[in-house]
């Protein structure tokens, strides 16, 4: 079940003006989900994955123009934060938008990695979990707010049906 998230037209607003787009928030708030959704047709690769994150590491250059053809969304880049520099270059040489959707977990690493490489060239977006206007909208609100504060805002439990009282310790504690 894709939950519809309300920042997805400004994603697509931003991926039109500018070279980079970066989605941040905290873990398990749907970053993924939504710009996969958002960009169907674009590359992807998850830095979570240890060879592809290897990759990214040992030859920043030929991990990036591996994908160099279309839009390519890099999730978790905070693992590999010197590719900002690599992508600040090729942003530079290409001078278009729609080149990078980043993803990451909002942590001052990566902020200060994006201020210093990607300036004037990246369009950050927070993402937080659902709102209640999204909650509302896909009809997942429930109906009694003991309900609404017993389940919190995640996306998962719901697109998942996950019981909150099974989701949220196994999530504080990872």
């Amino acid at each position: 079940m894709f939950i519809k998230r309300e920042i997805e037209r400004k994603l697509k607003q931003l991926s039109k003006s500018f070279p980079v787009v970066a989605v941040l928030g905290p873990r398990q708030s749907g970053k993924t989900t939504l710009v996969r959704n958002t960009f169907e047709k674009a590359d992807y690769v998850n830095l979570e994955n240890l060879d592809v994150r290897q990759f990214a590491q040992d030859d920043p250059r030929g991990f990036l123009s591996t994908y160099s053809r279309k839009m390519l969304i890099i999730d978790e880049v905070q693992k590999v934060p010197a590719l900002l520099s690599y992508i600040q270059t090729i942003v530079d040489e290409k001078n278009k938008p729609g080149l990078y959707i980043l993803t990451g977990s909002q942590n001052l690493l990566l902020s200060e990695k994006i201020s210093q490489s990607l300036a004037g060239r990246i369009a950050v977006l927070s993402l937080l979990p659902l709102s209640i206007r999204e909650m509302r909208k896909e009809e997942i609100l429930p109906s009694q707010w003991q309900r609404v504060a017993f389940s919190g805002f995640y996306p998962r439990i719901y697109s998942s049906r996950i019981r909150p009282v099974d989701w949220y310790p196994n999530y504080i504690s990872t």
